[in-house]
């Protein structure tokens, strides 16, 4: 199921372009998708590795909380959640279903939960940051750079 969720979510951008049904309500959807995939993940590890996840209580609680601040955020200033896409939280999703697949089907890959937990952080940092510079919402940022590029022209625009 994992490693069908990962292809799943990386062509269903590519062929939602293609097809010309890409929207900003589409990719607020993929992004609650997402989030709710790796919740029953998250559930899925809790009930069968709660040691592991016990290890690692306070990186998990502080990626936790980066999520729900972020969301808040980003609901009380654009109505919405975020929806960037970024090259970041491509690789997270990548380390996320390594990291599963390891533990939960091969019960190793122990040092990957804390890599995929750490770079989620970073992640929630750069998407956060994106949101606080950014004057409106706008969907496909792929990285931090390019929406501080953006604030630029639409402040120039005003």
């Amino acid at each position: 199921m994992i490693g069908a969720a990962c292809i799943s979510d990386i062509y269903d951008g590519i062929l939602a372009r293609r097809w010309g049904t890409a929207t900003p309500r589409l990719r607020v959807s993929d992004t609650m998708a997402d989030t709710a995939f790796y919740a029953g993940v998250l559930t899925a590890i809790l009930l069968r590795h709660w040691p592991v996840l016990r290890e690692r209580v306070g990186i998990l609680g502080c990626l936790l909380a980066l999520e729900a601040i972020r969301i808040v955020f980003d609901l009380i200033k654009f109505g919405k959640m975020a929806s960037y896409h970024t090259y970041s939280a491509k690789l997270w999703g990548l380390l996320l279903a390594t990291a599963t697949i390891a533990l939960l089907c091969f019960n190793r890959g122990f040092w990957l939960v804390s890599v995929a937990i750490v770079w989620g952080i970073v992640c929630d940092l750069e998407g956060l940051t994106m949101s606080i510079v950014l004057p409106k919402w706008i969907p496909d940022l792929k990285h931090l750079g390019r929406a501080m590029k953006v604030r630029r022209e639409l402040l120039v625009k005003t």
